[in-house]
């Protein structure tokens, strides 16, 4: 596994010494920077399926504004002129809890149409894990072999093909994947404004679906094979896809794998406590970013609740995390690891995997550099007790 810096903070000063030759960074250092020069650079039904939300996005800047409502409470004298991030997941230990979240469109993210592949690479040379999603332009057995020592865990969109999930879950076991991570608030698919807008939905054009064109079990399911009939492959894909998953499902799925099985999408306690007694190894609280319903809770308001009723089983969160001092802010809440979203997506459309590298690094130094500055030596020592609701103006 890629080890960890002495402190993340020390990109910074990479930062400053390039200054004293008049060498700036590449890349925006903030997330609006970033956000700006990604538009300018897609096109416009790729940033709409990205930046866009449910509904009017309430929901989606609801989840940036929860982070607003707490503060770190600075100590002194903490001896913390050393920061260990580090954390243990699943027999794993991860130099930061950092997670790169699944997003669906990474590959036509970039001109070459390879963004999983470069996501990947930023996960190698950063030791920050990606949850590499279901649906991308290269097969997860590709996507795996870029990992280099960093792990990965695996996304799964449980098709209404039971053959179908065991072959993609297989696979992804057998490629090295160390976890699967099933997602269930995405069976169908949202009121997104912005997508309506632009009449696109990228799956349907036959986008970000190698993992289905290489899989036996969907192959043997078509007239033809996709390269010669991409058309039909596309809308076997959209009769496939969604799967109204209930608790009786539950049970079906521990059963695909013997990997850490995480359920994605969880927001209340008593779903967390009875998915618990159904011997699921984690939760990822979330509420997809608010891509998928609008006028609901910030994720970031729940997650406490999930934490609570996890009885100490790890739990991911992402939704609404665009800033190391949201990292620093959802740990204190209790989240295990906390995965970023659409910033790291903006970095790579803007510079391929150097620019995922640059948003995760940054994400990370801010983080620990707030760690240092704020007394908090070690990710232990971030609680709730170390939080204090702000009141707004």
């Amino acid at each position: 596994m890629t080890q960890p810096q002495p402190n993340f903070g020390d990109y910074q000063y990479e930062i400053y010494l390039n200054g004293l030759d008049d060498v700036t960074p590449p890349y925006p250092m903030t997330f609006a920077g970033l956000a700006s020069a990604a538009e300018a650079v897609l096109p416009p039904g790729v940033w709409s399926y990205v930046a866009g939300g449910a509904g009017d996005e309430r929901t989606q800047r609801a989840n940036v504004r929860a982070f607003e409502r707490w503060g770190l409470v600075p100590r002194i004298l903490a001896g913390a002129a050393h920061r260990d991030l580090s954390v243990e997941l699943f027999g794993l230990r991860l130099p930061s809890p950092l997670l790169m979240a699944p997003v669906g469109v990474l590959g036509i993210c970039t001109e070459d149409g390879h963004g999983d592949l470069a996501t990947a690479r930023a996960a190698a040379r950063t030791g920050v894990p990606m949850v590499a999603s279901t649906l991308s332009t290269d097969p997860l057995e590709r996507v795996a072999e870029e990992f280099g020592d960093t792990p990965g865990f695996f996304q799964l969109y449980a098709p209404n093909d039971r053959e179908l999930a065991a072959s993609l879950v297989r696979r992804a076991e057998a490629a090295g994947f160390r976890a699967i991570v099933v997602t269930l608030d995405a069976w169908t698919i949202g009121w997104r404004p912005r997508d309506l807008s632009t009449a696109n939905f990228p799956q349907l054009r036959g986008n970000c679906l190698a993992n289905y064109t290489s899989d036996p079990v969907f192959r043997a399911r078509l007239p033809k094979p996709p390269e010669e009939d991409p058309q039909a492959a596309a809308a076997l894909w959209a009769g496939l896809f969604g799967n109204p998953l209930g608790w009786a499902d539950l049970a079906w799925l521990r059963s695909l794998t013997d990997l850490p099985l995480i359920l994605k999408g969880v927001c209340h306690p008593e779903d967390v406590r009875r998915a618990r007694d159904g011997g699921v190894d984690g939760f990822y609280c979330s509420n997809h970013g608010g891509r998928q319903a609008n006028g609901g809770l910030p994720a970031l308001d729940t997650l406490p609740g999930v934490v609570g009723a996890a009885g100490g089983l790890p739990v991911f969160f992402d939704s609404g995390v665009r800033s190391g001092s949201d990292v620093v802010t959802a740990l204190a809440l209790g989240a295990t690891a906390v995965a970023v979203g659409r910033p790291y997506v903006y970095g790579l459309a803007l510079g391929g995997t150097d620019g995922v590298v640059h948003v995760l690094r940054g994400l990370l130094a801010e983080a620990d550099l707030l760690m240092a500055v704020d007394g908090y030596p070690n990710r232990a020592d971030l609680t709730p007790a170390a939080l204090r609701r702000v009141v707004a103006d």
